[in-house]
């Protein structure tokens, strides 16, 4: 007997609802609208106002190795004892942060490291070319600077680790440069002098307002036919005509679902498939100073700082702290704070951060590193989250992946997409 529930819901004609008006969701519902199929995009929040909002606007395809290494073990003490470090486990998450941690631990060993960077290597490697197509499509190519950006170093001692690091990316193909310090201050003269030298990263670029962004695929996806609603997702089921989701505002049906709601998709990813998925989230901080324009071509992180700083519209973005405490405990904005106090000494002069606005956000992260990018539940229910610190970079070669899965004869690239397999929803 059918669980489908007749419904005077006006949005129940979609083709596809998409759960999560995020950078990802977004991007993929332009995509589907284009395929001519009818979309709507269902948030709690206005498009954008998650994570999509506060990244650090860096186009990281350089960063190919997973989220943490083994490292991990002698830092945990720190992590549980710092308030302020660059990676914080709250004390109090730990019981529930241990099963997740452990499993990214045994994804550390040779066989299942090599397979993690060799998918995250897969996605990045395609994410310019999508990303360059994707904004051409709606004619906003200007918001993305393809200028590169800078890993910096300032102890002398650091130049061995920096070397090594340098020795893995050429391994991996990943296009990386070493900068002596007299380049750095050429292309940077307003970084301190203490600044030894780094490593350039000529294929990655920064986007000049991540929420900007948002706001434009919104708009191109709205003139192709995307309803956006603002109503919170709280549970759904399939049918054997596609799908019923129970919202705060009632009964929505679709031929197919797409979750893309970032480090809110485990609930509703058990609810449709069953299948329980290992889904952390990552709390990211960043603190906007609106009175920095002029301070850096380009996205520059510290090496020994462990945080990067990017030059946006609206002023220059400190981002890069990360802390474990679950979805539901309150922010500590002193961490953003942190960040400012993190950037003394790397500039001759010290950044302004008057009308400093802090922020924290949600990353949500799986224990290999690797997202989830599948079409499940006989193609009923796509999945699209678990990107990690990569959302904004991954997000436009995603939406060329779910597009194929739903059409797969009408989407051709000249250089073709990666494979699926790695980002598979049973690998778990």
């Amino acid at each position: 007997m059918s669980n489908h529930v007749a419904s005077n819901n006006p949005h129940d004609n979609a083709d596809i609802a998409v759960v999560g008006a995020g950078i990802i969701g977004v991007a993929c519902a332009l995509r589907l609208a284009r395929l001519g199929l009818r979309v709507v995009v269902i948030d709690q929040q206005d498009p954008g106002r998650g994570a999509s909002f506060g990244n650090a606007g860096h186009l990281a395809t350089e960063q190919v190795f997973p989220i943490a290494d083994l490292s991990i073990l002698k830092r945990l003490p720190a992590m549980l004892m710092d308030p302020m470090g660059p990676l914080r486990l709250d004390w109090k998450y730990m019981p529930r942060a241990l099963p997740w941690f452990t499993r990214l631990l045994l994804n550390l060993r040779p066989a299942a490291f090599q397979r993690t960077v060799a998918g995250i290597r897969a996605l990045n490697e395609s994410s310019l070319g999508a990303w360059q197509r994707l904004l051409k499509s709606i004619e906003r190519t200007d918001l993305l600077k393809e200028d590169g950006s800078l890993l910096v170093f300032e102890r002398p001692d650091s130049k061995q680790a920096i070397e090594a690091l340098q020795a893995r990316m050429r391994q991996q193909q990943v296009p990386v440069d070493f900068w002596q310090a007299k380049a750095v201050r050429e292309t940077a003269p307003q970084l301190s002098d203490q600044i030894q030298g780094g490593l350039f990263f000529p294929r990655t670029g920064h986007f000049l307002d991540p929420y900007r962004v948002v706001g434009e695929l919104v708009h191109a996806a709205k003139a192709s036919g995307v309803q956006i609603l603002k109503q919170q997702v709280q549970g759904g089921h399939l049918h054997e005509r596609g799908v019923s989701l129970i919202t705060d505002q009632g009964r929505l049906s679709a031929r197919q679902v797409l979750l893309a709601c970032g480090a809110h998709s485990a609930k509703l990813t058990a609810a449709l498939t069953g299948k329980k998925v290992p889904l952390e989230t990552e709390r990211g901080y960043h603190l906007m100073l609106p009175h920095e324009h002029e301070r850096l071509p380009f996205a520059v992180t510290s090496l020994e700082r462990k945080f990067i700083m990017t030059p946006m519209t609206d002023g220059l973005r400190l981002a890069g702290t990360v802390e474990f405490a679950g979805l539901d405990r309150p922010p500590t904005m002193e961490r953003a704070w942190q960040l400012h106090r993190l950037s003394k000494g790397l500039f001759k002069r010290d950044l302004n951060a008057d009308a400093a606005t802090p922020w924290m956000g949600f990353r949500p992260s799986l224990p290999d590193s690797l997202p989830i990018i599948d079409r499940v539940c006989d193609g009923k229910v796509l999945l699209a989250f678990g990107h990690q610190h990569l959302g904004l970079t991954q997000a436009a070669v995603t939406a060329e992946l779910i597009a194929q899965m739903v059409s797969p004869a009408s989407v051709t690239q000249p250089h073709g997409l990666p494979g699926v397999e790695s980002y598979r929803l049973d690998r778990f």
